[in-house]
């Protein structure tokens, strides 16, 4: 499909600030529909971090007072410094288990069958955590152990097989090792931005070399796409998941990676496949 690349830039965008933190998988959204705009080359790989990096900002901004209390509080407030121990505890198995493995999996599992196939166990696993009777007991991030986080971010290590999505396996880890939805949510937020941060920032400086000015523009509608996307998604799905269960999205991975596999077997697109 052959659309103007500023066009496609800005559907990207929006895509990447709509998912990147519904338990989704942004990264499988961007791969399926880079694929299918014919915005899959290398500078389509730097674009997709530089998007990421902007749904990152969005999170940072609506949660600037919190994060500003931190920074100010750490060297006077024990619960400053215990939430960013909680942080780092969380963080600390992506980026260990990423710098090991993150190319390999990158080289091999990035492609839309892949995905697809990601999509729909995710959201089996979703509809089967869904029906166990979840009763929480940490109501808050700041009644979290540092052995909470640590849990939580091996689940989140998880993600890095495209289509698992980073906020759904940090989310559902959550639930199973006793958060609340809200907590968990609210987790999964705040320990997307060590982890995006750190990889956008790895990535990026991989990608050096394919940084051109002219690419400005299109990076920049992409960006503030995803930024402002990003922002409303957030704030709509802490009000969602406060009264609701993850069953919706659940059965959307099941319905959108069942359709992607159908125009695979069938024919109807051409999709890249490892």
């Amino acid at each position: 499909m052959d659309l103007p690349q500023y066009l496609v830039a800005l559907i990207l965008g929006i895509i990447e600030g709509l998912t990147e933190f519904l338990p989704v998988s942004s990264t499988g959204h961007l791969i399926i529909f880079g694929d299918l705009l014919n915005f899959n080359d290398e500078v389509g790989k730097v674009f997709e971090i530089v998007i990421q990096f902007g749904a990152i900002l969005a999170v940072c901004w609506d949660y600037r007072q919190r994060l500003t209390d931190v920074a100010l509080g750490i060297t006077r407030y024990a619960s400053a410094r215990r939430f960013v121990t909680l942080l780092f505890v969380g963080f600390l198995p992506a980026a260990v288990l990423g710098l090991l493995f993150h190319s390999k999996i990158k080289a091999l599992l990035f492609n839309p069958l892949t995905v697809a196939t990601a999509l729909i166990v995710g959201g089996l696993v979703i509809l089967y955590l869904e029906k166990r009777n979840h009763r929480p007991r940490i109501h808050a991030i700041d009644d979290m152990r540092w052995t909470d986080a640590l849990k939580v971010g091996f689940a989140q290590a998880l993600a890095m097989i495209p289509g698992t999505s980073r906020s759904g396996a940090t989310i559902m880890g959550g639930l199973i090792f006793g958060l609340s939805r809200k907590t968990a949510a609210e987790f999964s937020f705040f320990l997307a931005i060590p982890t995006m941060f750190a990889a956008t920032v790895l990535d990026l400086y991989k990608n050096r070399a394919l940084l051109h000015l002219h690419d400005f523009p299109m990076f920049a509608i992409g960006f503030v796409a995803a930024f402002l996307s990003a922002m409303w998604a957030v704030r709509g799905f802490i009000r969602f998941v406060s009264n609701h269960t993850f069953i919706a999205f659940a059965w959307y991975r099941i319905a959108f990676g069942l359709f992607v596999l159908a125009t695979w077997y069938f024919g109807w697109v051409q999709w890249t496949a490892a």
